[in-house]
């Protein structure tokens, strides 16, 4: 069984301009140990979608549909207090801002220790050690000096590792990684990325990762979801969506990424911005900015449906390759003729990885 599964998600914000549906019905589910992706522009509603998860949405926004099983328990119909217990314990969430995260007036130790002593019964003693021992597995030198050090004594990865630890304090099932290397340079980044995989991979923690950027995806995930104005429009293993990308939005992501010898002078982009999801286009949401959109993408939205026998999703195994297109309901006349290769190298070889005791 599933660790998590996300069934007809529905969550709206209500502003002086009309009601926003920035997540409407998304499906999916996550194994345990296993890495998943959540890609797509900004105002795709990954983040929400996160949010969620841990009930974290607030005024003026709100949760209208749809259920969030942890375990097959149904985490919306959870009390305020089972929350608590939940949220650190078998759902951690580490936040796309560490600085905002943390509170400035108590040292990154003490902050580490309290969501312990929270949600196990230890000493303050216990809860201090264990707290210097995390910050030692993130990889912050000198821990137990570094223990009452505050927020603004640490540079901005140092803040995102103690951001992970707070999070992997308590040995979640679930880690909820919000763009957890946005604004760290490439070596930091790559140093988090690294210590995500080592540390799920010694737990078996599940990961969703929400990102804007697909090269992390590549190194990092096992599967991936690619949204769309608060809709999946795809969701494939890592392999599959970068050798052969189904959807036509997947395809201007993946070809708007630069490659070593790429002797393109301009780069293409995916015209046109994200709708305004206070009054979408009617039919595919895509289809405005779509090259290949014909009178049908206007008048139909697409089920979500496995590319190569139209199965819907529903009926499909978790590692079938999904994608919400006419084309693969038979409903274009022109159909798709695009050909892109996004990558001159695969993504890193994820086969020797083992992850909760199965191979991928």
């Amino acid at each position: 069984m599933a660790l998590l599964e996300v069934e007809d998600l529905t969550v709206q914000f209500y502003t002086d301009d009309g009601v926003v549906r920035a997540v409407d019905g998304i499906n999916y589910e996550i194994r345990r140990g296993e890495a998943l992706g959540l890609v797509g522009e900004s105002g795709a509603g990954k983040s929400v979608a996160s949010l969620a998860l841990l009930d974290l949405i607030r005024a003026p926004g709100e949760i209208v549909g749809g259920e969030i099983r942890l375990d097959g328990r149904n985490l919306l119909e959870c009390s305020t207090d089972e929350l608590r217990g939940i949220r650190g314990d078998e759902i951690a969430m580490v936040f796309q801002d560490a600085d905002a995260a943390l509170n400035p007036v108590y040292t990154v130790g003490e902050q580490i220790a309290e969501a312990i002593r929270v949600h196990e019964d230890v000493s303050d003693r216990a809860a201090r050690d264990r707290a210097i021992d995390l910050l030692e597995r993130v990889g912050i030198p000198e821990p137990a000096a570094r223990y009452t050090d505050y927020p603004h004594e640490f540079s901005g990865g140092m803040q995102q590792r103690a951001v992970i630890a707070m999070a992997l304090s308590c040995d979640p099932d679930l880690l909820v990684c919000d763009e957890p290397t946005t604004g760290l340079d490439v070596t930091v980044q790559a140093g988090i990325l690294e210590l995500l995989e080592d540390l799920a991979r010694e737990s078996d923690t599940a990961i969703q990762l929400v990102t804007h950027d697909l090269g992390i995806v590549a190194e990092l995930c096992d599967r991936v979801l690619v949204q769309y104005a608060g809709e999946i429009v795809e969701r494939a293993p890592v392999e599959d969506l970068y050798y052969d990308p189904k959807h036509p939005y997947t395809v201007g992501l993946l070809a708007s990424i630069p490659r070593l010898g790429d002797d393109r002078e301009r780069l293409p982009t995916v015209p046109g911005t994200v709708p305004s999801l206070v009054d979408p286009p009617t039919g595919c949401r895509f289809h405005p900015r779509c090259p290949y959109a014909e009178d049908a993408c206007a008048r139909r939205s697409p089920p979500l449906v496995e590319a190569d026998t139209e199965t819907p999703a529903a009926e499909t195994a978790p590692d079938a390759h999904l994608a919400a297109c006419l084309e693969y309901t038979g409903d274009l006349e022109d159909g798709l003729d695009y050909e892109v290769q996004v990558r001159d190298e695969p993504p890193a070889d994820r086969s020797d990885r083992d992850r909760g005791g199965e191979t991928r």
